[in-house]
């Protein structure tokens, strides 16, 4: 029945009370027509598509620093979508701020503590809490809050903090107040960033032309790519020329992902290329469309990166209208969608779930085509690869291994940085050779060699070449190449605490053995129980019965401290 202001009533008897008690409860969530007119303005001609959900997710918060109930059904309507659909969306991602029943609205300006491994070794936790006294006593301005965050990417000027969508650079509380007193909260673009007609005065996207033209042909590309012993730079290193032969024998229409959401901690040289060089990352791409048989791309990169979508966004439209398409997809804050199929669904305007393999994504992809997909640095290399020839990358190399990469190195090294070094080169050179040494009274004791997921190891083993295929025995692996480097000054047990909350708070959900498992290791090491049995267990079943490579990987810290620390475990006095 109804009551007279058209409100449904639901009727429902109490059990065992024998009486009849009722409440009104909207049937449906009633969409607000103030907040229908306000978002309806912003979203303009946009497309209402499904994939683009997250894209006008992004405009209404970066208007009201906030999503908002009220806006969220609003989008909801607009978009023809059940609020469930946008409402399980919105709160999947942590960018995401969805103000829930019974909150307060959020202030306008929030503070993000980088609280990954990097940050946290140079004071990060200390500066959060200081930062935090700041803003409860008005020091930081009337309307700002000081969260936590994942990392940033920008490791080797640890530690970082993020005001809106500007960064402060090996962070104080003077120079934060500093900045927000300021006011110039937007991204800041790099200077040196090499623009489109800068980028073909120095001969780029002449191979594009040529590709068009038929002077260069695909099969005259594949070859090279073939002979080149490139594989993909994003940490799963799949062999790029294997990659683009097997979509372009796939028949129908094909997309093409481009794989920018470098969330694993550690690692930012996809944002180096991104915002200093990013037509050669798009040339690359273009590319790979061309030879492949892609008709779009979609370039999808993590939010944190705001520099890079704004300098994108100008590029991309200065391309030629006839070329590919490229379609720039920003991420909303879940380090999953680094995981190809992950970054799919996101791409479509969905959580950010992986799916079930097979089919892979060469067969079924993004919107359900053929996908290739490809990391930022192993396009970047695509240039360099065709101009230069083969033999050229393959003259890199350390150790029997070939070709060269960018190492993110950051931690306890004089000189922390992104390090363009041959494939194949050891920790300990790379230190002494790239980053001049260890900093003055600090001795090595241990390393990350791809990032939180990579595993850790002692310093006894940083002769091991750096390369795919050299640390699997290891219980590590290269990934990323994001070098984290520790002291005697870090407690590494501390360290692998630290990545367990990561990956707990990381995890989708999606699986019971990533889920629960992500849950039990961080409640079992934080809580000093390292017994060996038991983690050793959970990394089994974890590595075994996992969807993705996030709940299979998610021990890797935690074995290395227990296999290769023994004496900093022994020494808290819980082992098993």
């Amino acid at each position: 029945m109804g009551n007279d202001n058209g409100t449904a009533v639901i009727h429902f008897k109490s059990i065992g009370a024998g009486r009849r008690q009722t409440r009104p409860v909207p049937k449906g969530r009633q969409v607000d027509p103030e907040a229908e007119r306000e978002v309806a303005a912003l979203l303009g001609d946009r497309p209402l598509s499904r994939d683009y959900l997250i894209e006008h997710l992004h405009l209404v918060q970066d208007t009201h620093h906030q999503l908002s109930l009220r806006h969220l059904a609003a989008l909801a309507k607009l978009m023809r979508l059940a609020f469930a659909e946008v409402y399980e969306t919105a709160t999947f991602y942590s960018r995401l701020d969805v103000v829930r029943e019974g909150e307060p609205d959020r202030p306008p300006l929030t503070i993000r503590v980088c609280e990954s491994p990097s940050c946290a070794m140079f004071g990060a936790d200390g500066l959060r809490a200081k930062l935090q006294a700041a803003s409860a006593t008005g020091e930081l301005g009337a309307a700002a809050r000081v969260l936590p965050s994942p990392c940033f990417g920008l490791c080797d000027q640890a530690p970082t903090v993020e005001i809106g969508k500007r960064f402060v650079h090996k962070s104080t509380v003077e120079s934060v107040k500093a900045a927000v007193a300021h006011g110039e909260l937007g991204p800041e673009l790099r200077p040196d960033t090499i623009d489109y007609d800068r980028y073909r005065a120095g001969g780029g996207y002449r191979l594009v032309e040529r590709l068009l033209s038929g002077e260069l042909t695909p099969d005259a590309v594949l070859a090279i790519m073939d002979k080149a012993v490139i594989r993909g730079l994003g940490g799963a290193g799949f062999p790029t020329g294997r990659k683009w032969h097997s979509l372009r024998a796939t028949p129908g229409r094909k997309l093409m992902a481009v794989n920018g959401d470098e969330g694993e901690p550690g690692t930012f040289k996809d944002r180096h290329f991104l915002e200093g060089d990013p037509h050669r990352v798009l040339e690359g791409a273009t590319i790979a469309a061309l030879v492949t048989g892609v008709s779009e791309i979609y370039l999808y990169v993590r939010d944190e990166y705001p520099a890079a979508h704004v300098i994108l966004a100008r590029e991309i439209a200065k391309r030629p209208v006839h070329w590919p398409p490229i379609h720039l997809r920003r991420g909303a804050g879940a380090y999953i969608c680094g995981e190809e199929t992950a970054m799919l669904e996101s791409i479509e305007g969905k959580r950010g779930t992986p799916r079930q393999k097979p089919p892979y994504p060469f067969e079924v992809g993004l919107f359900g085509h053929p996908t290739l997909i490809d990391n930022v640095e192993t396009l970047t290399w695509v240039r360099d690869i065709l101009e230069k020839g083969a033999d050229w990358w393959n003259s890199f190399g350390r150790h029997g291994h070939v070709g060269q990469r960018t190492f993110s190195v950051s931690g306890r090294v004089k000189h922390p940085g992104l390090k363009l070094a041959p494939v194949g080169i050891t920790a300990r050179e790379l230190i002494d050779e790239y980053c001049g040494g260890m900093v003055d009274g600090h001795t090595f004791t241990g390393y990350l060699p791809g990032g939180a997921s990579g595993g850790i190891l002692p310093a006894s083993m940083a002769d091991i070449p750096l390369d795919f295929g050299t640390l699997e025995k290891h219980g590590c692996f290269i990934g990323t190449a994001a070098v984290l480097v520790f002291s005697q000054a870090d407690d590494i047990p501390a360290v692998a605490v630290r990545l367990a909350r990561f990956f707990e708070d990381e995890s989708c959900g999606h699986c019971t053995p990533c889920r629960r498992g992500t849950q039990k290791a961080r409640m079992l090491v934080e809580a000093g129980n390292w017994d060996r049995t038991l983690l050793g267990d959970l990394a089994d079943v974890m590595g075994d019965a996992s969807i993705c490579g996030l709940g299979q990987a998610a021990m890797n810290p935690i074995s290395c401290v227990l296999r290769y620390f023994p004496e900093a475990v022994a020494a808290k006095g819980a082992t098993k």
